[in-house]
């Protein structure tokens, strides 16, 4: 998995796990302020993606608690999915310094570096 690129939703959910285990409408809510507000997970989506995160064991149920008779499952990174975190924060990095030196390049040119 850590050769293919994470999908926007996938990455931001680790990273919501990266710092502390959370349950679904945490993880929600971190979501939502990591991107600034752009993203907001509906919990079906969230549910999928916390399921297909599982049986890639990317993630792992942390524990569970009985709050006002309903279960709370809080779900926790694996060290693979911190890995496949890290590997995708690494090359997003990567990217933008790229895209960084391109742009510096670019105001040294006569025109902008158009032709």
């Amino acid at each position: 998995m850590a050769a293919r690129h994470l999908q926007e939703p996938t990455r931001l959910v680790l990273t919501a796990l990266a710092d502390a285990p959370r349950h679904g409408y945490a993880i929600i809510q971190e979501v939502l302020a990591i991107s600034g507000g752009r993203t907001k997970l509906l919990t079906g989506t969230l549910y999928t993606a916390l399921d297909r995160l599982l049986q890639q064991e990317l993630i792992q149920v942390d524990h569970e608690e009985v709050v006002a008779g309903k279960l709370r499952r809080y779900f926790a990174l694996t060290d693979q999915g911190r890995d496949v975190l890290t590997a995708e924060t690494q090359r997003l990095r990567a990217g933008v310094a790229e895209a960084e030196r391109r742009l510096a390049l670019s105001r040294l040119q006569p025109n902008g570096g158009t032709a």
